[in-house]
């Protein structure tokens, strides 16, 4: 090292220059403590002053987990703006919920699933999609009816949130399939089996929150105010189920700077 820049970098444990034995050699085992201070010296001294990182550009390219954003919700549509009562009371009956479910987990996850029931994988996104949403939404094709079939489909409808199947889901499976959900919604419209798959998955989500699972949820509510201003047909059923989402995320898990003022 330079003498300039060891001034600029005085050493911590400074070291007096002690006798070395003739035959000394920096690359085998210190024996003595002056042979073990003199080889931290010259494996210092040989140092570069600048290093630069090795990094894979593959691990560039994965998705970010998580998405931040400063920017609350967008207001109801004139008089749609739920009224105080409606929020305290939509709480209430959410905690309900949350605690009948951890109360009674164990029980349901005891249950056989039906043979028909296969539950993808945490990190297969598609596969929670389409069992989530059915294929029928996840491909966009229009309900018809099928009078041949008497049962029901859930391949082409989805599997209903179903509590022996969301209490087999662990926090990651949760916070992952919240995220396909919240991503799949980002770009597509809001549909009933999407509202119940999204309003089981918050009953699930444990407080206090992981950063990823606070930063979905502000997405989740952001993006439910997107769609209802947008709402032309103000389909009073559709504004509700938007308005409870909003709601649970503001007024549960406490993101109030997203919460609806009161009509």
């Amino acid at each position: 090292m330079e003498p300039g820049l060891e001034e600029l970098m005085p050493r911590l444990l400074p070291v007096d220059d002690c006798d070395l034995a003739e035959d000394f050699d920096p690359t085998v085992p210190p024996r003595t403590p002056q042979e073990y201070l003199k080889r931290v010296q010259i494996e210092a001294a040989r140092c570069p002053d600048v290093v630069v990182a090795q990094i894979d550009p593959r691990k560039l390219k994965k998705k970010p987990t998580v998405n931040i954003s400063i920017s609350g919700c967008q207001p109801a549509p004139e008089g749609y703006s739920p009224t105080l009562k409606w929020q305290q009371q939509q709480v209430a009956n959410f905690s309900a919920v949350r605690q009948s479910l951890n109360k009674h987990r164990n029980h349901w996850r005891s249950q056989h699933l039906d043979s028909n029931v296969t539950m993808p994988k945490s990190e297969d996104e598609e596969g929670w999609k389409k069992f989530c949403l059915g294929e029928r939404v996840y491909s966009e094709i229009d309900a018809v009816s099928d009078n041949e079939n008497l049962g029901i489909d859930y391949m082409k409808v989805g599997f209903p949130p179903l509590l022996s199947i969301v209490s087999r889901m662990n926090q990651a499976t949760v916070t992952s399939v919240l995220e396909y959900l919240i991503s799949w919604f980002g770009e597509k419209k809001f549909t009933p089996e999407l509202g119940r798959w999204l309003y089981a998955l918050l009953a699930c989500l444990e407080k206090p929150l992981l950063p990823e699972a606070h930063s979905l949820i502000r997405q989740l509510a952001r993006r439910c105010s997107e769609v209802r201003a947008l709402e032309e047909s103000k389909n009073e059923e559709q504004i509700s189920a938007l308005n409870l989402i909003i709601c649970l995320v503001s007024r549960y898990f406490d993101q109030r700077d997203l919460a609806d003022e009161p009509s």
